[in-house]
């Protein structure tokens, strides 16, 4: 089964292009989804981060915007964070595949924010990246509920340019151009990689 890993900045319509890849048979790992569950009542993650972080638990589940704030300009914060949470990703993620490659799939999709920022591509047959013109992710990202210029630039500082992971990618979608173009992108990338013939560039470079 080949991995195709789905990644881009914030506000690139990341989440729109997985449910399009869905759509058309894929299996599909939405990263953010699964911090949800984590965080929600009842979620694995909810006991540690609140004894790491006491206060961002409401109504036994954590509260994104708290836990945002303690840590989102703070290393050691983050760290601590990421020991938390990483390992219970790479668990779901883990079962996802397992149960993706049980199902016959001849590819499965995976929705990874930080993919090149945590080196994480090395792990994938080819890399998808979702992008669009950077006034376009500005209007995305400051239309959403309690973002701020300051919290948008802190996050892009943390994330790779768009123009360097465009570089680096085996496919790229951009959404700028509607979600009819997109749907078309994403159906050629779905029957080339389900094609058995076909080698991405890793494959020949043997990343």
């Amino acid at each position: 089964m080949r991995l195709l890993g789905l990644t881009g900045s914030i506000g690139m319509g990341k989440s729109a292009t997985l449910a399009m890849f869905a759509e058309l048979g894929a299996p599909v790992y939405d990263a953010d989804a699964q911090v949800h569950r984590l965080y929600e009542k009842g979620g694995a993650a909810v006991a540690p981060i609140e004894a790491a972080f006491p206060g961002v638990v409401r109504d036994g589940e954590v509260d994104r915007q708290l836990l945002g704030e303690r840590v989102l300009s703070n290393d050691a914060a983050l760290k601590t964070l990421g020991g938390i949470v990483y390992p219970l990703m790479n668990a779901g993620r883990e079962a996802f595949m397992a149960a993706a490659r049980d199902s016959g799939a001849p590819f499965a999709v995976l929705d990874i924010p930080l993919l090149f920022e945590s080196a994480g591509d090395r792990g994938f047959d080819a890399v998808v990246v979702v992008s669009a013109p950077a006034e376009l992710q500005r209007e995305r990202v400051l239309a959403r509920p309690g973002m701020t210029v300051e919290k948008f630039e802190s996050i892009l500082a943390k994330q790779l340019p768009d123009a360097e992971k465009r570089a680096r990618a085996d496919f790229v979608i951009d959404t700028s151009q509607g979600f009819e173009a997109a749907r078309a992108r994403v159906a050629e990338i779905v029957a080339k990689v389900s094609d058995p013939q076909w080698r991405s560039a890793r494959d020949v470079a043997g990343r």
